[in-house]
């Protein structure tokens, strides 16, 4: 069931509910009020005749009725007099309302009816006599007139129901526009159309979402276009190394190898110095052995997978030491990181290389230090790598290619990295990646 229909169905129910209760009310104050009104009415008709009778206590024969014939118009009563052998002698008040026309149905008397109490009263004659006064209540007529009432009171009722479903059906289809107008545009951001922004909303809180949304859909768009320069310089790092590496087989194996075959041919000759010449090849062979390691070692560390994670960093910071001795790097590591998963070893060994690069190139710092370390308890690694360098801004640090690579490493392992640099007080990079 859609929003729209929940919301319709839940206001008819309330309605339904309100206008059974306010019914249910309307009732119960009719019926308090005819009771309220029977019971004046007959009390009064009681006094009324208990003062008549004050000076004379006995009738002076049973056609004596001149005392009773004032209350002949008194409402909601029957007044009956009476005698011994149940002959009527006198009856005042109406069997019928005075506007019958207008009686209420069956139900709403039985529902506002009562019990009303039925007076008696004796009565003495001259004649010896005794007549009795019996009255009764007749509440057709105030029932008639609270009926009207009723009428009235729930005609207003249903009146401003519907008057306050009108409303908010009013402002839930102004409502359900917008959350239209915001899931369409969920739709296009969906396929991609991050550029594509909400308009401003009159109601604060679909302006609220628009406005996040909006921020969204600019960040989206921020991060691709991150996405896609790292992409492309990733591939021109790649075509850069393919082609380093290309230059370094030609310069160097090449040359070497055509040296070896030059020399080989030489040494086949007669008059050809053999042990010289065997003693050139291996210095080729020893240079070439070199270089292959420093490839190889560039491309993947051996180390890595031969003798784990810290050997591998204490021998990579050996080695920047040895070609940068003006910076003087330091590193802490736990045994435990020996452990960790392949994947994470080695994005972890980029990671820190390129937090190297990055300081060689551009920090022009003096101390490095390095920690990195297994908190079991957390489930947790944490890395931190500090220089003492000149810093920079924060938005030029944004814009670059390294800590851009360094994010997406730690991203894709699913952790966070924090960067905290200003101008002449150095870099702090810390990561924390989960480890289950």
């Amino acid at each position: 069931m859609s929003l729209r229909y929940q919301i319709i169905f839940r206001i008819l129910l309330s309605s339904l509910c309100i206008l059974l209760l306010g019914g249910a009310i309307a009732i119960w104050q009719a019926r308090q009020a005819v009771e309220k009104e029977v019971d004046a009415s007959i009390h009064l008709a009681l006094q009324l005749i208990t003062l008549g009778m004050a000076d004379a206590t006995s009738l002076q024969h049973v056609d004596d009725l001149s005392r009773f014939r004032a209350l002949r118009q008194t409402r909601h009563l029957s007044i009956q007099l009476l005698k011994p052998d149940g002959q009527l002698v006198h009856f005042a008040g109406e069997q019928q309302p005075s506007h019958p026309e207008d009686m209420p149905p069956a139900w709403f008397i039985r529902a506002v009816k009562g019990d009303y109490p039925k007076v008696e009263h004796k009565i003495n004659t001259q004649d010896g006599e005794i007549l009795t006064l019996i009255i009764e209540a007749q509440p057709l007529d105030e029932i008639t007139e609270v009926w009207q009432e009723s009428l009235g009171f729930f005609s207003s009722l249903s009146l401003l129901t519907l008057l306050s479903f009108l409303a908010v059906n009013l402002v839930l289809n102004k409502s359900l526009k917008a959350i239209g107008v915001i899931v369409d545009a969920l739709r296009m951001i969906e396929t991609g159309q991050y550029k594509h922004q909400l308009p401003a909303f009159s109601t604060a809180e679909f302006d609220n979402i628009a406005k996040a949304i909006n921020h969204m859909t600019v960040e989206l768009e921020k991060t691709r276009q991150e996405n896609s320069d790292l992409t492309q310089h990733s591939l021109a790092i790649q075509e850069e190394e393919r082609q380093h590496l290309s230059q370094e087989l030609h310069d160097e194996f090449g040359q070497s190898l055509t040296a070896i075959k030059v020399m080989a041919v030489t040494a086949s000759r007669q008059a050809a110095d053999v042990p010289k010449i065997t003693a050139t090849i291996c210095d080729i062979c020893d240079h070439l052995t070199l270089v292959l390691r420093s490839m190889m070692q560039q491309l993947h560390p051996l180390v890595l997978t031969e003798l784990g994670l810290k050997a591998t960093l204490e021998d990579m910071v050996n080695h920047w030491s040895e070609r940068n001795p003006g910076l003087a790097l330091s590193i802490v590591c736990s045994d435990e990181v020996d452990e960790l998963d392949k994947n994470i070893a080695r994005q972890v060994f980029r990671v820190i290389q390129e937090c190297l690069t990055n300081v060689i190139r551009h920090a022009d710092a003096k101390q490095v230090r390095i920690d990195l370390s297994v908190r079991a308890a957390e489930g947790k690694l944490f890395l931190n790598v500090a220089d003492d360098g000149e810093g920079c801004d924060m938005q030029s640090i944004n814009r670059g290619f390294g800590l851009r690579g360094i994010k997406e490493r730690i991203k894709s392992l699913a952790g966070e990295v924090s960067l905290d640099s200003r101008p002449g007080a150095g870099m702090r990079i810390s990561a924390w990646i989960p480890l289950v």
